[in-house]
């Protein structure tokens, strides 16, 4: 799976290490920063990620930030993603099934690494469920992301 992966400074050893982690699966990774532990805004790096994923450059997206709220709300406002902050297995589970979302929000603060490793596994692995309510969910979504 392509995934194109961004983080603040805050995020940095987080996203090197999921980086490694994903490579070593066999993921082809588009990293699009930062680079640094500079004081940087998280909406530049949330964006580009988002933007891959608007322009099908990637499969999926994980962003990260120092609590992850930041990174879902900038994600959100590109048209067609479906960003998800999530903080376990669970949630990751479910706003794949329900949601279909096709980006992933981390918090470096909140999420350990070997936890959020656990939680992108799952999130990669987990299938929308294609169940009629949950598709005319995301179609509504689309709609009214139109309408706006």
């Amino acid at each position: 799976m392509k995934i194109s992966i961004g983080c603040d400074h805050s995020a940095l050893e987080l996203k090197n290490s999921i980086i490694a982690y994903l490579k070593a699966k066999g993921h082809e990774i588009i990293d699009r920063g930062t680079y640094t532990k500079d004081s940087c805004d998280y909406t530049d790096y949330g964006y580009l990620v988002a933007k891959d994923i608007k322009d099908k450059v990637c499969d999926r997206g994980i962003v990260i930030c120092y609590t992850g709220i930041g990174m879902s709300i900038i994600a959100n406002k590109v048209k067609g993603v479906r960003c998800a902050l999530v903080m376990d297995k669970d949630a990751a589970k479910l706003t794949r099934e329900h949601n279909d979302s096709n980006c992933l929000a981390l918090s470096a603060k909140y999420t350990g690494d070997a936890y959020a490793k656990e939680i992108v596994d799952t999130w990669l692995e987990t299938e929308f469920s294609f169940n009629e309510r949950h598709a005319r969910r995301i179609a509504k979504i689309s709609k009214y992301e139109e309408e706006f």
